[in-house]
């Protein structure tokens, strides 16, 4: 008798432990998966708040800037859930961003003309820029597919960060096709102004009366006047590769 007792104290106490085991590690599981969810949620957030600070760099629609401002309120809603002991400064910045929604529903700003955006001079400063711009186009195509954007809306901010980038391309193949002439590389530096021209002629399609487009258009024949100067062995040759680049950018004919 006795010792079925032991016996079965002994099977008691075993299933105890193993309760406790598993109850122990159901909680680290969860634990675990609570900590994975908030880091990436301050990931997101970190990204679209760096997004943000760089945003001055381009000019930005108001619903651009509210896709991100309600990426980061999401994102600091559910940090705020998973981390109760920091529950004070999730609250105060969503009490800031709250309002600053607001104030861009209530009075949106018209889209801004791509014409007002200039390259910035410092090199940093574009590799930041190309960097913004690549995360910002991610984060505009997360939210979309996530049913957040009008899908109207997302064709018109996506074409915009496009045209801001084709614009960037053609500022980079200019300065690149400088750098091979000035080391008399002319046959790379003519691949790169054909390559900046064929852009420039994609930009112009969307922009006529862009100067941005006026400018590198006329930077470009030039420079490439310069190539042909240097190399010129078939004045025939240069004369249509001349004609060939004006051709290019005089107005299509509709048939």
């Amino acid at each position: 008798m006795i010792f079925t007792l032991v016996l079965l104290l002994i099977g008691a106490l075993l299933l105890l432990v193993i309760g406790i085991n598993v109850i122990q590690q159901h909680k680290a599981k969860i634990d675990a998966e609570k900590r994975n969810e908030l880091a990436r949620q301050r990931a997101i957030i970190d990204e679209t708040d760096e997004v943000l600070s760089n945003i001055d760099l381009i000019p930005s629609s108001s619903h651009m800037l509210l896709i991100l401002y309600l990426r980061v309120q999401k994102a600091l809603e559910m940090a705020k859930s998973l981390a109760p002991k920091t529950h004070t400064e999730y609250e105060r910045r969503l009490l800031d961003l709250t309002q600053q929604i607001q104030t861009l529903q209530n009075a949106p700003s018209p889209f801004p003309p791509i014409e007002e955006f200039q390259l910035p001079e410092q090199d940093k400063q574009v590799l930041v820029l190309v960097q913004m711009l690549k995360k910002m186009k991610a984060i505009l195509k997360s939210e979309y597919h996530k049913g957040k954007v009008d899908p109207q809306l997302f064709t018109l901010e996506e074409n915009h960060i496009d045209s801001l980038q084709l614009r960037i391309n053609v500022d980079a193949m200019l300065s690149r096709a400088k750098a091979a002439y000035y080391i008399k590389q002319f046959g790379s530096a003519k691949q790169m102004i054909t390559k900046a021209l064929s852009t420039l002629h994609t930009i112009k399609a969307q922009t006529p009366n862009d100067p941005f487009i006026i400018q590198k258009v006329d930077e470009a024949k030039s420079m490439l006047k310069d190539i042909m100067g240097e190399q010129v062995t078939n004045p025939t040759k240069t004369t249509q590769e001349a004609a060939d680049i004006d051709v290019l950018f005089q107005p299509k004919k509709k048939w």
